[in-house]
């Protein structure tokens, strides 16, 4: 579960980690008044749980009182990707000399937590990833030994990093980690973590925290109330389905969290751009392939859908069934790629042949050509 830039910031704020002066305005007044105490230019950022808000327009800098005012005005009541902006964060404007990444998450093959930074921040992990891999550091920490100091060290100098930097680094590095572990985070970053032109040290300029959906009973605190999820989440989650938009153009389907997760992953390693996270659940009969087919479809930037499914619990002429149902009544002309492998996989198959859909064996094939046809549409 996502939850406000706000509420990782405070986070980071009470762990001791450098950064810039902000406060959670809900009237362009607090706004306005706000970026008058902070005394220097800000940026005025929508709190809405939705990826690319920044490209969406929720985003915007101020030079002064007045402006910070105007924007916030704009802002707040408005609509961005479908969500209701509520309140935005006013934060100091802060001159990077230089943008780096750092972050940790679950490596759930490895059952490992892995620590993940860079020397080009600021730009997405996964494009960069793909287009400058030598640029990425990373190591697989044990979760029952924890971050030992050498290891965090270890990566500030493999960045590049020395001295006083390196030495701030190693210590943010290891309160990051802390956070991961207190809230049970499967992912906490901070992208950028700059270098204050002005000061020369380190301040975390955004800071982006998920949670464990199965660890959500220890910290009520941060459930989300429906007004902040996106139309398509609340119907998904009243359909008792697992889904989450992000920023892409290809639908992703599957059964089960840790498929879908590889699936995102083996589809941005080819360059795709995943449009959402939407589990179907282990043991998904027809009507709940049916319902998350018709959900995906809802979305308005797809070029492609992936569906993939590992049969076990759930049988693959369930899946076949609810996906033939869906596409019948669906007007939607998206290409799909289907891998469908497991219990009935015959009996499924045969099913989506009587009706003209083709499906593969391989994960990475499927997820391969998914990518191409995205990009060709």
């Amino acid at each position: 579960m996502k939850i406000h830039e706000y509420q990782a910031r405070e986070l980071f704020e009470t762990e001791g980690i450098p950064v810039p002066k902000a406060r959670l305005c809900k009237t362009p007044e607090e706004a306005g008044k706000t970026a008058e105490t902070i005394g220097k230019p800000v940026v005025v950022k929508s709190q809405i749980l939705v990826a690319g808000r920044g490209k969406a327009g929720g985003i915007k800098p101020a030079q002064n009182p007045s402006e910070a005012f105007a924007i916030s005005k704009q802002l707040l009541g408005s609509i961005i990707k479908g969500i209701k902006v509520n309140s935005v964060l006013v934060v100091e404007q802060v001159k990077a000399q230089k943008e780096l990444y750092l972050g940790f998450t679950v490596d759930r093959a490895k059952r490992r937590i892995a620590l993940i930074t860079s020397s080009d921040g600021g730009i997405d992990l996964e494009e960069l990833a793909r287009t400058k891999p030598d640029r990425i550091f990373r190591r697989e920490i044990d979760p029952i030994v924890g971050l030992h100091s050498f290891e965090a060290r270890d990566a500030a100098l493999s960045i590049g990093l020395v001295g006083k930097t390196a030495n701030e680094f190693t210590s943010i590095c290891q309160k990051v980690f802390s956070i991961f572990k207190k809230v049970d985070a499967d992912l906490c970053e901070s992208n950028p973590l700059a270098i204050d032109s002005s000061t020369g040290s380190l301040v975390a300029l955004d800071a982006r925290i998920t949670l464990d959906d199965n660890a959500i009973f220890r910290h009520p605190e941060y459930r989300q109330v429906d007004e902040e999820l996106s139309p398509l989440e609340r119907e998904a989650q009243t359909a008792g389905l697992a889904f989450v938009q992000l920023d892409g153009d290809i639908g992703i389907i599957g059964n089960g969290a840790g498929l879908v997760m590889a699936t995102l992953d083996v589809v941005a390693h080819f360059g795709g751009r995943p449009a959402n996270f939407l589990d179907m659940g282990g043991g998904s009969r027809a009507d709940e392939v049916y319902k998350a087919v018709k959900i995906c479809l809802e979305q308005t930037n797809l070029r492609a859908v992936f569906l993939n499914v590992l049969g076990g619990i759930t049988k693959c002429d369930e899946v076949a069934l609810g996906l033939v149902r869906a596409l019948k009544e669906s007007n939607a002309k998206i290409p799909f790629v289907v891998r469908m492998v497991g219990t009935n996989e015959e009996e499924g198959r045969k099913i989506l042949a009587e009706n003209h859909i083709s499906y593969l064996d391989s994960m990475e094939t499927a997820a391969e050509e998914v990518v191409k046809i995205a990009k060709r549409e």
